[in-house]
């Protein structure tokens, strides 16, 4: 960081959501600091491609984000933290809650620390979950053109909104949950300026999603080199599904508006206009490809949610955004950008951060 001040600090810069939204500062002249370990197969690529882009911008700290140290150290210059990095998968969480726990709790808290003990009010940013809302099996549900839909007309309308009660389902849901109410905390306690997004299925390019996570890219991977997909459950489960550059735009605007919006937990995803399920994907990159796809199906997951839609409402007028893209141009956008990938032989990645 020599010569450099006041960076913009992304934890988890290097994976999906990370390096499109350092894309998207560095492009608007901040300097970023990508803060990442590097684990996943495929960020590496993600980080060349961001210090190609933005060679004068972009700079990196290879670290854990249970390193402390290291963690105090990037934050103690950042004008703002954007805090993405975390273990994202719950069959991961379930193999090993530790694990999770130390990353995504603990690593929470070290980032928190750093910044109340640093003492400049310095605005941060969450990346939440959709499943701090738990499996919603109390939601009566009906079955629609092959999706699962609420019975009720209000949730069927708007979605699930913020003042659904939270309810932690699996390690991961557990240990995203807390982080996600510490860094709420924060802001009351401590007076941090803090925010918290609760991400529904973010997809777009620089996502190379696996069977644990990123479905939609996941699915259009398999299809693209002509494999089958495996779907857990009946395949009508439904999300709302949020092309990455919304996302980003949601991110910036949090940021942009932290001291009207810290202490407050937003739904973040694609809403009602933007759902689909399972089935319905397949059935369309079915259409996109022209070429049938071999499904076969496995035991529901747990947690896994028959049906999450976000109420979009709230977000929407906080951070003054836009309508989002179409999930079909979206997806269309995806499968584009993964067919250069495969051209260039990079399609073995794995570089999803997402929470979905």
């Amino acid at each position: 960081m020599s010569g450099r001040s006041n960076p913009v600090l992304i934890t988890g810069g290097a994976g999906f959501i990370g390096s499109n939204l350092a894309d998207r500062l560095a492009s608007e002249g901040h300097d970023v600091l990508v803060f990442d370990a590097l684990l996943r197969p495929g960020v590496e690529r993600n980080l060349a491609w961001l210090k190609a882009r933005h060679p004068s911008r972009i700079s990196a700290a290879v670290a854990d984000l249970r390193d402390e140290a290291a963690l105090s150290e990037a934050a103690k210059d950042a004008k703002a933290v954007f805090h993405l990095a975390a273990q994202v998968a719950v069959t991961t969480s379930m193999a090993d809650p530790v694990e999770d726990f130390e990353v995504n709790i603990r690593g929470t808290l070290a980032i928190l620390e750093a910044l109340r003990h640093r003492g400049a009010r310095t605005p941060l940013v969450f990346a939440s979950t959709n499943k701090v809302y738990g499996n919603l099996a109390d939601v009566p549900l009906e079955l629609l053109d092959d999706a699962y839909t609420p019975a009720d007309p209000i949730l069927r309308t708007h979605g699930v909104g913020e003042e659904r009660p939270l309810d932690f389902h699996t390690p991961y849901g557990c240990s995203k949950g807390a982080a996600d109410q510490y860094v709420l905390d924060y802001a009351r306690s401590f007076d941090l300026p803090t925010a918290v997004l609760r991400m529904s299925c973010i997809y777009g390019p620089r996502q190379m999603g696996t069977e644990d996570q990123g479905w939609v890219a996941h699915f259009l991977i398999r299809a693209l080199k002509g494999e089958p997909i495996t779907i857990y459950g009946d395949g009508r489960q439904v999300r709302d599904v949020l092309y990455v550059a919304d996302a980003v735009e949601a991110y910036a605007a949090a940021w942009n508006r932290i001291e009207q919006v810290k202490g407050r937990a937003f739904n973040l995803g694609g809403g009602v206009a933007n759902t689909v399920s399972l089935r319905q994907l397949v059935e369309h990159i079915e259409h996109l490809l022209d070429r049938r796809i071999e499904v076969s199906h496995g035991d529901w997951r747990a947690g896994d949610q028959r049906y999450y839609v976000s109420d979009t409402r709230a977000v929407r007028r906080a951070l003054g955004l836009s309508e989002p893209v179409d999930w079909r141009r979206g997806v269309a956008a995806l499968a584009d950008w993964l067919r250069e990938q495969a051209t260039a032989g990079l399609h073995e990645t794995s570089a999803s951060v997402e929470a979905a």
